[in-house]
């Protein structure tokens, strides 16, 4: 059985935000960008990643979730509880200077990890967790 990762989401409560983060900043080219019964996915990749996508996609993405549903997720998110993802880079260190740079929510600065590598952590505009990890001795 061969199985891949095609796509992964991340709930975000502003689409130009998180485009000017995820685009700009990150430098994921934009594949995708529609709307659906008054909601919006953006997805987003890494250049050398063709077949991964990230979908950029409005909290709890349910045309028939109820308001108290909305509700909850959307207080989940403001308190960056909601999952995010882990990025591989190749200079941990390179990675965290350009994003705080730009202003990025520093977390963690860049620190070696006992289960093999170094990595630091920011917060996306949502407030999703987003982590940069480097392989040690890579």
């Amino acid at each position: 059985m061969d199985i891949k990762l095609a796509q992964c989401f991340i709930a975000v409560d502003d689409h130009d935000k998180a485009l000017a983060f995820y685009r700009d900043v990150l430098g994921l080219e934009v594949r995708n960008d529609v709307g659906f019964e008054g909601m919006r996915w953006v997805t987003v990749g890494s250049p050398s990643q063709p077949d991964v996508e990230i979908v950029l996609e409005p909290p709890l993405a349910d045309p028939n979730a109820t308001d108290t549903d909305r509700q909850a997720v959307a207080e989940l998110m403001a308190k960056g509880l909601l999952r995010g993802v882990i990025f591989r880079t190749g200079d941990c260190d390179a990675t965290f200077e350009r994003i705080r740079a730009a202003g990025g929510d520093v977390l963690q600065e860049p620190m070696d990890q006992p289960y093999g590598v170094r990595d630091c952590a920011f917060r996306d505009p949502a407030g999703n967790l987003l982590r940069f990890i480097q392989p040690r001795g890579k």
